[in-house]
């Protein structure tokens, strides 16, 4: 470990010699930047894409190029980057991960190797945690952007399909890791090119990448659709679950979050639904699925800590930020388990029609880099997971912050009597204090004890993420408490003093001001409006009055010591705390920090508070007396690293499953890309006929039999009762052939069959309508296949038990169960083109999203029914909850976050409702609005609900 650390040190020490050498570089060319005027200056984005065109690499005009964005964002935004910005720029540019402390400016940081990979025309993604940071910074840093001749997209909740398209075509497009996700599902979910908003995957930045690429790494994006599965059955073993007694009926295993019935258990329920097995395979349900469930949501799924009620929904609460995960799901049953725990309706369960995890998806990227505050704990998986290598910037200014031992206590209570405690010493003084929970539980709870004693503070949690950034702008004002549910990507940074600019927007508001009018006035250029020139007059005038407070009150703040923090708890991950604590002591401020503990607290109950607990006994330590030593930090801190260090393996094993799903998606995306850009597909098709051809001689006619021994007779059975009419075929004429002339003879009649629709249609019809068929028929058969591979990661597991390996039995099973799906495809296809029946007059076909289980009728399909069937309708998709293999195969979202530690919500996904392409996110899939008394639109001539809509 020492060695490691001293390879990493000189190897950011290298990093950093080289770095200063191209701010050198960059810093030279700064007088002749100043010297432009602002059309010269834009007119380098020209003269660059020139340059560009005529050979030059975009690291040959790195140093001007950053030049340029520095000038202009001193003359856009009054900021000018520093020269350890600099340097994090050019390690984004590289394709690494450039760790930079809280307050040292990322948000500026990526606009430099934004503005110069945007250069090459191929679009630029910079990724960040939530919407509002998203509209923030494309519209802060898009000043900079425009200023230079760049467009700038962003890509939020309820954006329309034609305003993602835009946004898609910028320059640069900023937007939230699930809606750069999903959007990738829905295009591969497309029915035409023109529904598809990407482009290619060229270039992402992503912001807090810790956060986004290692916290969320276990929760894949699933676009789903309904399942018909009965729901009635949650409540009735809710009811059973509260009946049953831990550690008699079931058993609780903590760490590994998982619960399992004991024998007596299961006899137990047995009695109480009247089966004689519980696990009988001819029950007409999955009873231990439900009671799994039931004891998870029971034992394991903790009210206002890991979800929380609001509006008769549950509401998943993120474990990392605190924020409610509005939409997102517990995948397997679990969602619908809580809800019946906490006596709501049930929304139906799903299935599963596309999924991706963040880790495939951002390696699809060419180029990808990530900035955070906390990045060099993790820097093993950035290296092994996505081939990123880490980068540590020094501050622009010298930490001084103060960071105290951990002081711990025997109880809880004891704990937050001490904690508040302090929290009044400080007040009493003046000292802002920001106090770090892990749960919206322990947030509410400190804040009834604070207002038992008086002491004025602000709640920052899930419950109140909307006043988010306004409450942790003025954390820093003089005698300010803030109690906030984990710290991580807030995106806004604490000024000692208080924050002249949210100040300002706040008393705008007082005065009547609109939203739309403040934000539009805040900015830096005077409006032409006079309403709006007015208002502009008002926010200059409010906020030069905020400037003077605030500087009064920043001198005040730093007197007294700066910004104190104070944890309530250690986090499984180091990088939580470290989170926490760089609140305190940017650009060079004063602070401190402490985190109180307490024995009863997870990590110390999971993870080894039985040797401290010794000690505090034997050295006759009282409740409210707390120890404090070095020696129990670094062992508190050894304990997380045990635990990243599992979750790390978790999450590896993760990706090598999702790998195996993802070479087939791979597959599957490529070839249907090909079909919706309007590849001809004839001669794949016939392709799929000759294969059909040989599987049927394999079959029945097998080269390797005497031919006296072939079934003839069931050979043509099985050819006309699938693809051919009745009587194209006679098995006495083809008994003096050999297996050369029978497949000869049988394509032939293939092919008569085939090309007299082709002329009944026209030959463009013909091909469009392979390429309907095509997409429907895969698409089809990719959820039937997701569905199987789901299975097959249940039970997978279980191999060990065998003495065989579940990774390398899951890679052979899948595989064979991919090419049985390939075969499926083909016949599946071939067989709808041949059985299609032409009516005349009939209308283009329309291509059409499959639905769930949706199954072909036998017989003959008309054109447009064709086109027509299989159509999901309102609200028969959406975004929802997924799972992923986990410890030794066994799926964690089968055992909702069973396996997976409490690293993450691994049985989660974002979000809603899933969208038709022609529509906003989070919203029904719907195909064609048509109302119930409308003409049907496959052509029968009746209504719409006494034809198609029937079942609608």
């Amino acid at each position: 470990m020492l060695g490691l650390l001293r390879n990493l040190f000189n190897y950011n020490e290298r990093e950093i010699r080289r770095l200063s050498r191209e701010v050198e570089r960059i810093n030279a060319l700064e007088p002749e930047m100043v010297r432009l005027t602002d059309a010269e200056l834009r007119a380098k984005t020209d003269e660059f894409r020139r340059r560009l065109a005529g050979g030059e690499s975009l690291d040959d005009l790195l140093p001007e190029a950053f030049a340029v964005v520095r000038e202009a964002a001193k003359r856009t935004l009054g900021m000018r980057p520093f020269d350890v910005q600099l340097m994090g720029g050019i390690v984004l540019h590289e394709g690494k991960v450039a760790e930079m402390k809280t307050g040292e400016g990322k948000t500026l940081v990526a606009t430099l190797p934004a503005y110069l990979n945007a250069l090459t025309g191929r679009g630029v993604h910079v990724v960040t945690v939530n919407d509002y940071l998203a509209k923030r910074d494309a519209e802060w840093m898009g000043r900079i952007y425009r200023f230079l001749g760049l467009t700038v997209g962003v890509i939020v909740h309820g954006l329309t399909f034609e305003e993602r398209r835009r946004a898609y075509a910028a320059d640069i497009t900023y937007g939230t890791n699930n809606e750069f996700g999903f959007d990738y599902l829905r295009d591969n979910m497309a029915l035409y090119p023109d529904q598809v908003v990407q482009r290619e995957l060229y270039y992402a930045i992503v912001d807090e990448v810790d956060s986004i690429l290692i916290d969320e790494a276990r929760t894949p994006l699933i676009i789903s659709g309904m399942a018909d599965k009965p729901t009635e059955l949650y409540y009735q073993f809710a009811q059973i679950a509260r009946k049953l007694e831990r550690d008699r009926d079931y058993t609780v295993d903590e760490k590994a979050r998982t619960v399992a019935p004991t024998e007596e258990g299961v006899h137990r329920v047995e009695q109480m639904l009247g089966v004689e097995n519980l696990y009988a395979p001819d029950n007409p349900v999955d009873y231990a699925h439900y009671l799994i469930n039931a004891l998870k949501a029971k034992e394991l799924m903790r009210r206002d800590v890991d979800y929380v009620v609001k509006d008769g929904q549950v509401i998943i609460v993120d474990e990392f930020t605190g924020r409610l995960m509005f939409g997102r799901r517990y995948s397997d049953g679990l969602h619908q388990a809580i809800e019946a725990k906490e006596g709501l309706k049930i929304e139906r369960e799903s299935q599963t029609l596309a999924t991706i995890t963040f880790q495939n998806y951002f390696r699809m990227y060419e180029k990808l880099a990530g900035m955070t505050g906390t990045a060099a704990t993790e820097e093993e998986e950035f290296s092994k997971i996505y081939g990123l290598d880490v980068v540590v910037i020094p501050t622009n200014k010298p930490m001084i912050r103060r960071d105290y031992p951990d002081v711990i206590y025997k109880t809880e209570a004891a704990k937050f009597r001490a904690v508040v405690e302090e929290i009044v010493e400080c007040h009493r003084r003046g000292q802002p204090v920001l106090v770090g929970t892990i749960s919206i539980e322990k947030s509410e709870r400190l804040s009834e004890m604070l207002k038992r004693r008086g002491i004025p503070h602000q709640v920052l949690n899930a419950k109140y993420h909307e006043r988010e950034a306004e409450i942790i702008a003025q954390a820093g004002r003089v005698g300010a408490v803030t109690i906030a549910t984990n710290m991580a990507g807030r995106g806004t940074d604490i000024l000692l003093g208080g924050n002249p600019e949210f100040l300002a927007r706040q008393r705008m508001r007082k005065l009547g001001y609109d939203p739309e009018v403040i934000s539009a006035v805040s900015g830096q250029l005077d409006p032409d409006d006079p309403e709006l020139a007015q208002a502009r007059r008002d926010y200059l005038r409010l906020l030069e009055e905020a400037k003077k407070e605030t500087e009064a009150e920043h001198k005040r703040v730093v007197e007294l010591g700066g910004l104190h923090i104070i944890g309530t708890e250690r986090h499984e991950a180091r990088r939580i705390d470290n989170q926490l604590r760089g609140r305190a002591g940017r650009q060079g401020d004063p602070g401190s920090s402490r985190f109180y503990l307490s024995l009863e607290d997870d990590l110390l109950r999971l993870f080894g508070s039985d040797n401290i607990r010794g000690i505090m006994d034997r050295l006759g330590v009282e409740e409210d007396e707390p120890i404090e030593h070095p020696l129990i930090t670094r062992a508190i801190e050894n304990a997380q690293r045990k635990v990243e260090h599992r979750n790390f393996t978790l999450r590896k094993q993760v990706l090598e499953y999702d790998d195996v799903m993802n070479k087939q998606r791979e597959v599957i995306y490529a070839e249907r890309r090909r079909v919706l850009n309007g590849e001809d597909v004839h001669e794949h098709v016939l392709g799929m006929m000759d294969d059909i051809i040989k599987n049927a001689l394999d079959n029945y006619c097998n080269e390797h039999a005497h031919p006296e021994e072939w079934n003839l007779e069931g050979l043509v059975e099985y050819l006309e009762g699938n693809y051919l009419p009745a009587g194209t075929l006679k098995a006495d004429e083809l008994a003096d052939m050999g297996r050369d002339a029978l497949a000869q003879e049988i394509k032939a009649a293939f092919l008569r069959v085939y090309e007299e629709k082709e002329k009944a249609v026209g030959s463009a019809m013909m091909r469009e309508l392979e390429r309907v068929v095509l997409l429907r028929v895969v698409d089809q058969k990719w959820v039937d296949h997701l569905a199987a591979m789901d299975n097959l990661r249940d039970g997978i597991g279980l191999r060990a038990y065998g003495q065989r390996d579940p990774l390398l039995e899951y890679k052979f099973e899948a595989f064979e169960m991919f090419q049985q799906m390939i075969e499926s495809i083909k016949e599946d296809v071939v067989r709808t083109l041949m059985h299609l029946e032409v009516r005349p007059g009939q209308a283009e076909p329309q291509r059409r999203r499959v639905a769930v289980g949706a199954r072909e009728e036998s017989g003959r399909v008309p054109v447009f029914a064709l086109a027509a069937a299989g159509a999901v309708g309102a609200g028969d998709a959406g975004e929802t909850g997924g799972t992923a293999p986990g410890s030794g195969g066994v799926r964690p979202g089968a055992a909702g976050r069973a396996a997976a530690g409490r690293g993450g919500p691994a049985a989660m996904a974002s979000a809603g409702a899933g969208t038709a392409p022609d529509s906003g996110p989070r919203e029904p899939i719907r195909v064609q609005k048509v109302g119930r008394n409308d003409p049907c639109p496959c052509g029968s001539g009746k209504k719409y609900k006494k034809c198609c809509g029937r079942t609608a």
